[in-house]
C-alpha cells in the first residue's frame, strides 16, 4: 500500500533515480566507478611508465642540462681545471669563421639531402609502385635498398678509393669516355671536396628513403587511383593530387629525419677528409670533435653541441607543427 507522500513523489522519483541514490549507478545503468578506484588506476598506469621516464630524464634531459653548464666553462679535461667564463664560448662562436663555414656545410648538406632523399626518393617510389609487375616492384625495392645496408664507414672508404685521383674509378671512367679534362682530385681541393662527400651520402641513404615512401604509398587505398583514372586524370596529376597529399605525414617525418641527420653528419667526413683540405669540409660534428678531443677545449665544444641541439630541435618542432596543420585523412 502506497502512502500519499510516496505516491506524490512517484512521478518525480523514478526507479533509475532511486537506484542512483541507493546503488550509485551511472546514467547508463552501470555502477559508477568510485573516485578512489579511478585515481588508483591512473597511479598504476603512471607506475608502469615511471621507469621509462626516469631513464629518459637521466640519460637524455639531464645530459642536455649538464652540457649547457659545461658550455659556460673553460675546461681542461686532462688536468680537471674548470674556470667559469659565462657566455664567452658563445661569443667565440660568433666570431669563429670555421664555425660559420661548418654551419654552411651542414645547411648545404641538408638542402641537397632534401632534394634527393625526400623529393627524389618520393618520385622514385611512386614510379616503382606504379609498375604492374609485382616481381619488378620487389626487385627494384631490393636493388635500391642495398646501399643503405652498407655502413657509413665502409661506404666512405669505398668512395675514398673511387675518388682517388690517379687510380680511382671516377677519373678512370672520365678518361675512358673522353672527358679526361674533367678528372681532378675530388677530395683534395676545396671546391669539390664537400660536394663529393655529400654525393656519397646521397647514394648511401637514397634507397632507405625510397623504401619508406614506397610503404607509405602502399597504404593509400587503390580505389582512389581507380577513381582518378576513371575521371581521366593522368599519372602526373594523380601524383600531385592523390599521392602527394596522402603521404604528407611520411614526407614530414622524412624531412625531420633528413635535416636532423644532415646536422649530425660525422662519420663520412671523418673517414674521407677529416675536415680538410684547409677545413673546407668541416661540419659542426667534426668541428665539435676537433675542439673537444684534439684541442682539449671542452667548454667550447659543449657550446657547439648546444647550438647544434637548438637548431635540430627548432627544425623538428617547426616541421611537426606544419605537418599537423596540413594532415590529410581518408
Amino acid at each position: 500500500m502506497t502512502t500519499k507522500g510516496s505516491a506524490a513523489a512517484g512521478p518525480f522519483l523514478s526507479t533509475d533515480t532511486t537506484s542512483v541514490v541507493l546503488g550509485r549507478k551511472s546514467r547508463r545503468g552501470r555502477p559508477a566507478r568510485p573516485a578512489g578506484a579511478s585515481r588508483g588506476r591512473h597511479l598504476r598506469g603512471f607506475a608502469w611508465v615511471l621507469p621509462a621516464i626516469v631513464v629518459i630524464a637521466v640519460f637524455v634531459y639531464l645530459p642536455l642540462v649538464q652540457n649547457f653548464g659545461f658550455s659556460t666553462l673553460e675546461w681542461d679535461i686532462y688536468s680537471g681545471t674548470q674556470t667559469f667564463v659565462g657566455l664567452d664560448n658563445y661569443i667565440r662562436l660568433a666570431g669563429d669563421p670555421i664555425f660559420w663555414s661548418a654551419l654552411g656545410n651542414n645547411v648545404l648538406y641538408a638542402v641537397i639531402s632534401i632534394v634527393f632523399q625526400v623529393g627524389g626518393a618520393l618520385v622514385l617510389a611512386a614510379l616503382i609502385e606504379s609498375l604492374r609487375s609485382t616481381r619488378w616492384r620487389k626487385s627494384l625495392r631490393a636493388i635500391y635498398f642495398v646501399p643503405s645496408a652498407i655502413s657509413l664507414t665502409v661506404a666512405g672508404l669505398l668512395f675514398y678509393f673511387i675518388y682517388e685521383p690517379n687510380l680511382g674509378l671516377l677519373n678512370s671512367l672520365l678518361d675512358a669516355i673522353g672527358l679526361g679534362a674533367l678528372a681532378q682530385p675530388w677530395l683534395g681541393q676545396e671546391s669539390t671536396a664537400m660536394v663529393s662527400i655529400i654525393a656519397m651520402s646521397q647514394w648511401q641513404g637514397f634507397g632507405y628513403s625510397t623504401l619508406l615512401f614506397a610503404v607509405a604509398i602502399q597504404r593509400i587505398p587503390s580505389e582512389l587511383y581507380e577513381a582518378a583514372s576513371l575521371d581521366g586524370i593522368g599519372p602526373i596529376r594523380r601524383f600531385f593530387h592523390v599521392t602527394l597529399p596522402l603521404v604528407r605525414e611520411m614526407t614530414g617525418l622524412m624531412m625531420i629525419v633528413t635535416i636532423s641527420g644532415a646536422f649530425q653528419v660525422f662519420n663520412e667526413v671523418m673517414v674521407m677528409t677529416s675536415g680538410g683540405p684547409n677545413n673546407s669540409t668541416q661540419v659542426l660534428g667534426t668541428w665539435l670533435y676537433r675542439n673537444g678531443f684534439v684541442r682539449n677545449d671542452f667548454g667550447y665544444a659543449a657550446a657547439i653541441a648546444t647550438v647544434l641541439f637548438v637548431i635540430t630541435l627548432a627544425v623538428a618542432i617547426a616541421q611537426l607543427w606544419y605537418t599537423r596543420r596540413r594532415r590529410v585523412e581518408w
